[in-house]
């Protein structure tokens, strides 16, 4: 039987990792210049964060149930938050080029 805490555990380690995948995935759509730069880094670079966050989250910290299997903890901990995060800052949130800076904050 999987206990309240359990659940609330885990859907605060869905929510870190969502919150890390748009944050960092919309870093990068901003700081980065080619397409392509951007598909590989979020492709290579936000996973692993992910991985370490929910390693930090599940291990010291004891957050969520135990899953039984690695395939599971990745599918629900990293590749579900993953997906969610990177939608959010594609398809809700503006491109990066169409957000109006002040003219002290553009670059040149």
């Amino acid at each position: 039987m999987v206990s309240v805490a359990d659940i609330v555990g885990l859907l605060v380690v869905v929510g870190v990792n969502t919150a890390v995948a748009a944050l960092t995935t919309r870093f990068l759509r901003v700081q980065l210049t080619t397409r392509w730069g951007v598909v590989v880094y979020v492709l290579a670079l936000v996973p692993a964060v992910q991985l370490l966050v929910t390693l930090g989250l599940t291990g010291p910290l004891g957050l969520g149930p135990d899953l039984g299997s690695s395939l599971t903890v990745v599918s629900v901990a990293v590749a579900l938050p993953f997906a969610l995060g990177v939608a959010f800052d594609y398809f809700w949130m503006p491109s990066p080029t169409e957000v109006e800076l002040p003219e002290r904050l553009e670059r040149s």
